[in-house]
């Protein structure tokens, strides 16, 4: 998986400004489900647009919860990804044919990397994220690594889905 996931970092892309916590809790809805702003913004900071892309995709089209322990339950939601998309597609003009084309890796991307900080933090005696029992840093992790495979494996749909833009 990281030989695919190197790409990324090779790629010369620009840097932004980024929310670098663009999962889904930290989007706020208004009572009629449209989304108003980003919440939680200590973490903004210059990186690349794909940090927030995978991040949100990672929250968005996976209904099952980081702390799932049936792993059968992590899914990619194909119609999600295409609303994704969708709502990109109005306001994504910014973005460059190589940004553009490296969106479906960073789906992988960053599951993989909360993954490795999941793990780490398991590793290191639960240290950094808050956890209600001693596994729960090792259920993140394998959850984050599941999903992350997914990601890889629908990278084809992602690349149409996004041509389409």
């Amino acid at each position: 998986m990281f030989d695919k996931l190197i790409v990324f970092y090779n790629s010369n892309l620009p840097e932004r400004i980024c929310h670098n916590d663009a999962k889904l809790n930290n989007i706020l809805f208004s009572s009629a489900n449209k989304g108003l702003c980003m919440i939680d913004l200590d973490t903004i900071m210059k990186g690349y647009f794909h940090y927030d892309f995978g991040d949100a995709i990672r929250t968005i089209v996976n209904p099952a919860s980081e702390e799932e322990k049936d792993l059968s339950k992590i899914l990619f939601n194909k119609s999600l990804f295409k609303a994704f998309i969708n709502g990109i597609k109005s306001n994504g003009e910014f973005l460059s044919s190589k940004e553009l084309e490296l969106l479906p890796l960073s789906t992988a991307l960053m599951p993989f990397i909360h993954g490795l900080r999941a793990l780490t933090d398991y590793l290191n005696g639960n240290i950094y994220y808050k956890v209600s029992y001693p596994k729960q840093n090792l259920i993140r992790s394998r959850n984050l690594f599941t999903f992350s495979k997914l990601a890889l494996k629908h990278q084809d749909f992602m690349k149409k889905t996004i041509k389409e833009l």
